[in-house]
């Protein structure tokens, strides 16, 4: 049924992989699908604030990141082939050019229960499941 799936980890938190890892692991097991596995940089370049950091911040938030996701991907998924990746971008727009590119069919992402900041700007689950064609599993905290 499903040929690729996309799990979005932050690796600042915990929670949004914890839960959701192990289904999207079962889901990728059980229809023989790839699993991807992807974590985003924040973009910085065009806001304001990117004055403030040095011209190289972005090349290493990357480098750590993409060797945060390996460790991470090593010690949890051991005995499973991953694709990983490191994108730069909005979180959830950066989520679905991931899915889109790689061909991913579904997406299986953590949730949370909302905090106030999540009325104001949205929380990344929500904003994917709205914007995306794919399916969506959100996997509750």
């Amino acid at each position: 049924m499903y040929k690729a799936i996309l799990l979005p980890v932050d690796l600042d938190h915990e929670s949004s992989w914890v839960k959701a890892l192990p289904v999207a692991v079962k889901m990728a097991e059980a229809f023989g699908a790839q699993l991807h596995v992807v974590t985003v940089v924040q973009d910085i370049r065009t806001s304001i604030v990117s004055q403030y950091f040095p011209s190289d911040f972005e090349e290493k938030a990357v480098r750590k990141a993409a060797d945060t996701l390996n460790a991470l991907v090593r010690d949890k998924i051991p005995n499973r082939k991953v694709k990983e990746h490191v994108v730069v971008g909005r979180v959830f727009r950066a989520i679905m050019t991931c899915a889109d590119e790689n061909g991913c069919d579904l997406i299986v992402m953590a949730s949370h229960r909302p905090e106030m900041t999540d009325y104001l700007i949205g929380p990344t689950a929500e904003n994917v499941t709205r914007h995306t064609d794919k399916s969506v599993l959100v996997v509750r905290d």
